[in-house]
């Protein structure tokens, strides 16, 4: 009934061994419930939305009451308002807020916004990043360009994270002519070089660039105002989602008033058609989110799930020497998320063995693509992990000694999320139970 099985690409039956893919019925902290009844220990925490656990009471409950009252109106309601005071409050860089529903949504209204203020059209995003937007003029710039014109992909030119160097060359090759740069300020396996982000500010500046910060995962997992509280450079623009409200729907585009007006009433200018969304008001998200930072306020969220994070990785980077497989699968990363590296029996990547450790870990109630944490991860759930991985150890073993996961792994190898063909996981005509190829 749903192209793919699932309504994002990193959720679908394609990034689990085959036939183990589970169907969440219900979830409550860090553990989900699936529709065959079977209790798992989650990582990823929806994306990286779910920073306080599922089913957090005071975020549920301040949604509960505000939705009574209705949830969507003619005009605008006191929960935009309260909203935008919380977000200015919390992230005082930002001098004007919108709120939206998803995070392509504000990323896409930013470059919008940054054609307009320069009069240019080419964008430059950080090619060695995953995600911008699922809008064409990201995606055609990835391996899932199909049905995007030529003549959109041409506006996107691409950079290197760390790497000055070929941004200015980017910027001196089309001069006059990019509007924006977009990147994030860190990933959970890239922190930025000294002088990095100061150099990109330079750089935007000196060329009249418009400055796009993503602090869709970084918001409110790197610290509780945002990369930008880390690293203190501001950017014009910045764009926000995810941990915004524990899960509930909600992003939003934030930036300096002279951007930002540029779609509003404030201006002479021709306006920018910015954001002007049905559900971007909607009183859920607005209220998930007020919630979500008095949370922050009254709980060092961010403290807890680096706390956590550094006793997962320790207990299954110990799990992993002392299996005598330390060289092959280790958990890297932000303490808050954290991320597995698995190589097969030559130190190469390999998306067998990773198949082979997921695979492991769900028989031992363990569910993840990665180990992105929350603040509901208790002891115990570090504990039942660090166990369910040196069970999968022992397994993981057994795959390197004999050189191949052959006659271990249940069906074929997960795939790249973004590929440009469904194959090497197209969907056979039939599956056994055990998800075997027939």
């Amino acid at each position: 009934m749903i192209p793919g099985g699932s309504h994002t690409y990193a959720r679908s039956s394609d990034q689990y061994p085959e036939g183990m893919a589970p169907v969440i019925a219900r979830g409550r902290g860090a553990r989900v419930l699936d529709v065959d009844g079977n209790w798992f220990v989650e990582y990823g925490m929806g994306m990286r939305a779910v920073t306080l656990g599922h089913g957090y009471e005071p975020v549920v409950d301040a949604v509960s009451a505000a939705i009574r009252d209705g949830v969507s109106f003619t005009r605008p309601s006191v929960w935009e308002a309260r909203a935008a005071e919380t977000f200015l409050n919390q992230f005082p860089g930002a001098e004007m807020v919108k709120f939206a529903k998803n995070g392509s949504d504000v990323t896409s209204a930013a470059v919008k916004i940054a054609r307009a203020a320069t009069g240019r059209d080419l964008v430059a995003i950080c090619e060695t990043q995953p995600f911008f937007s699922t809008d064409d003029w990201f995606i055609g710039a990835t391996g899932m360009g199909a049905g995007v014109p030529q003549a959109v992909r041409d506006l996107t030119v691409g950079f290197r994270y760390n790497d000055l160097e070929s941004l200015r060359a980017v910027l001196d090759a089309n001069l006059g002519q990019v509007a924006c740069v977009i990147l994030e300020q860190a990933t959970a396996t890239a922190e930025p070089h000294a002088g990095f982000l100061e150099g990109v500010r330079e750089l935007c500046d000196e060329h009249g660039v418009v400055l796009i910060f993503d602090e869709m995962i970084t918001g409110l997992r790197w610290h509780a105002g945002g990369a930008q509280a880390i690293y203190g450079v501001q950017p014009d623009l910045a764009t926000w989602g995810k941990a915004l409200g524990n899960g509930f729907a909600i992003s939003a585009l934030s930036g300096k008033r002279k951007y930002m007006e540029l779609g509003g009433l404030n201006t002479d200018e021709s306006r920018v058609f910015l954001l002007s969304t049905t559900h971007g008001p909607e009183v859920v998200g607005l209220a998930a989110y007020v919630a979500v930072a008095q949370a922050y306020q009254s709980t060092d969220v961010v403290g807890l799930m680096e706390a956590r994070g550094r006793d997962l990785a320790d207990g299954i980077n110990n799990a992993a020497q002392h299996a005598g497989i330390g060289s092959a699968v280790e958990v890297i990363g932000r303490p808050s998320c954290l991320v597995f590296a698995t190589r097969d029996q030559t130190g190469a990547p390999s998306q067998a063995f990773r198949t082979l450790f997921i695979q492991e870990m769900l028989r031992a109630g363990v569910l993840g693509q990665s180990f992105v944490i929350s603040a509901a991860h208790t002891p115990d759930d570090i504990e039942t992990t660090v166990d369910a991985a040196a069970q999968a150890f022992a397994v993981y073993a057994k795959a390197l000694d004999n050189g191949s996961t052959h006659g271990l792994l249940q069906g074929r190898p997960v795939a790249p999320a973004m590929r440009e063909f469904a194959a090497p996981r197209r969907l056979p005509d039939e599956v056994s139970d055990e998800g075997v190829l027939r």
